[in-house]
């Protein structure tokens, strides 16, 4: 039994989402996928798909299964690399970022990748959550916040700010916060989902300031909250490149800038256990120079000198 074939063959048929999605992609027959599947699954004694004539699902054998098939994988995909580490390089990247990052400014990274680099693919994953990278099989990372897994290594590409701030109309309305604790004489905008969102923290005038904000509207989604800032529907808190548009022309103002905690750095992130594949290395020489400079352009266009892009 060649059971990493067996192991492919189960993870292209989760990927394609069909048995005969599966087949197309490893050229071969129907019969030969459903043959395959049948013997992983006879051999481990369980069920790992439940298979109707729509639709494929996983079953939770399946799924803790898909996870270990999908690090075996890319264990063998990073050894073979590092072996064989010359001319170009090729195969599948799996990248994950928070999604308003990813499509402001991972994306287009990628796409000046595929460009250079025309024998790969990627594939991008736009989550607003922490991705377990073993577990989940993602080649790297963009992160935005502290690293807290030391099994992870981190590679610096700047920082950005958080910043609260509001439309003209609103503060025209309800005036301007003049310190932290005037925030909560007004109407607030929060996002779910992010414990970061719920305490509001300052710095200001050497002294820590925590509030616990009670939005007039809370919602899971992000573009929703800055529309709904920019609507004047209250002030909101956000990380700077989330709102660097709205800030730049005019349809939202930053208040209490002088008030914000320290800069919140992003990394490339990848496990410490893996090699650093050719593919993960091109990306990062490319990504990092590139997402450097934009962060560094935010904050200068937003007239502030205070974030260090790390370079080393």
């Amino acid at each position: 039994m060649d059971k990493l074939r067996l192991m492919e063959s189960f993870v292209a048929i989760v990927d394609a989402g069909s048995l005969t999605g599966a087949a197309r992609r490893q050229q071969c027959s129907l019969a030969a996928v459903v043959r395959g599947l049948a013997r992983l699954e006879a051999h481990l004694g369980v069920r790992l798909l439940n298979r109707s004539t729509r639709r494929i699902a996983l079953t939770d054998e399946g799924r803790g299964y898909l996870a270990r098939c999908r690090r075996v994988l890319a264990d063998i995909g990073d050894a073979e690399a590092a072996a064989g580490d010359r001319g170009r390089p090729g195969g599948t990247l799996s990248i994950t970022a928070p999604v308003m990052f990813g499509r402001l400014h991972v994306a287009p990274v990628v796409a000046d990748f595929l460009a250079a680099q025309p024998a790969m693919r990627v594939q991008l994953l736009l989550l607003d959550r922490v991705v377990d990278l073993l577990e989940e099989g993602v080649d790297l990372a963009v992160r935005i916040g502290a690293l807290q897994d030391s099994s992870m290594i981190a590679l610096p590409l700047g920082a950005v700010r958080a910043v609260v701030c509001a439309s003209p109309a609103y503060l025209a309305r309800h005036g301007v916060p003049q310190t932290p604790a005037a925030l909560l004489q007004h109407r607030c905008i929060r996002t779910l989902g992010n414990p970061a969102t719920v305490a509001w923290r300052f710095q200001q005038d050497g002294r820590l300031h925590t509030l616990e904000v009670d939005g007039v509207i809370a919602t899971n989604q992000l573009d929703v909250a800055v529309d709904a800032c920019i609507r004047g529907l209250g002030c909101g808190r956000f990380l700077s490149y989330q709102v660097a548009e709205a800030l730049a022309d005019g349809r939202l103002v930053e208040v209490l800038a002088d008030a914000q905690g320290a800069p919140v750095p992003v990394n490339f992130v990848y496990p410490h256990s893996r090699l650093l594949s050719s593919r993960v290395r091109a990306f990062v020489d490319l990504g990092r120079d590139v997402l450097a400079r934009r962060l560094s352009a935010l904050d200068r266009e937003a007239g502030h000198d205070g974030i260090e892009v790390v370079g080393q």
